[in-house]
């Protein structure tokens, strides 16, 4: 797919980046199997904040009252169970996520093309950023700790669920606002084709990644980033 050449590209990570299945398979089971050592950190500022966010949430969401910590703990499985797109569930993953890319257990999954191509568009002068609802930890540790190695270099900017929700088209100018970019001079890249539509409701060039599993359904798409290409 040959398109304009942009003077940012935005990615998105799961399915777009990464296999949807390292993040279901490895990320989400690991996070579920180490949960109850939250415990032990409840005292770490970010944890002690998540923990009162989840509280607030599960409140205002969900209509229930979590009155120990063990509760709460059970709010954030379920939450996980269901992939809820939670700001305090993000945060407190990438906190348990950090210590098993730490340690060597976790290894984050790009495709094999991924930071080849990333480092072509560097170094052609395109400026690189990652929108996901993962956290920005969590984002720079799949990242950082990938198996193509760090790659956190090629990025200048993270964006996660605190700047909005990616099907949220406000989420977008928003972006474009935070970079001081014309909308035109970015490109996204998504497997999501709501998110392709909210970007392309605020003047992104869009493109959707047609990864193994995912049904083409975005009239710009690639199978891989070698597949993009600029005119």
């Amino acid at each position: 797919m040959t398109i304009k050449q942009p003077q940012y590209i935005l990615t998105d990570i799961e399915g777009t980046t990464s296999s949807i299945s390292f993040v279901a398979e490895e990320l989400f089971p690991y996070f579920r199997n180490n949960i109850n050592s939250l415990l032990e950190l409840k005292e770490n500022p970010i944890v002690k904040e998540a923990f009162e966010q989840t509280v607030q949430l599960a409140k205002t969401e969900d209509g229930e009252t979590l009155s120990t910590d063990n509760e709460i703990i059970e709010k954030l499985y379920r939450w996980s169970v269901e992939d809820r797109k939670i700001t305090p569930l993000k945060t407190l993953q990438g906190i348990l996520w950090e210590k098993g890319y730490q340690d060597g257990t976790l290894k984050g999954h790009v495709y094999p093309e991924v930071a080849a191509c990333l480092k072509k568009w560097k170094e052609d002068g395109i400026n690189l950023g990652v929108f996901s609802s993962g956290s920005v930890p969590a984002q720079k540790l799949i990242f950082g700790y990938s198996v193509s190695g760090d790659l956190t270099p090629y990025f200048s900017n993270y964006f996660d669920t605190n700047t909005g929700g990616k099907r949220d088209a406000e989420t977008y100018a928003t972006i474009a606002g935070i970079l001081n970019l014309n909308p035109a001079e970015i490109l996204f890249l998504s497997d999501i084709v709501e998110e392709l539509q909210a970007a392309d409701s605020k003047g992104f060039q869009t493109l959707q990644l047609v990864r193994p599993g995912t049904a083409q359904v975005w009239n710009a798409f690639a199978h891989s980033f070698e597949e993009i290409t600029f005119e």
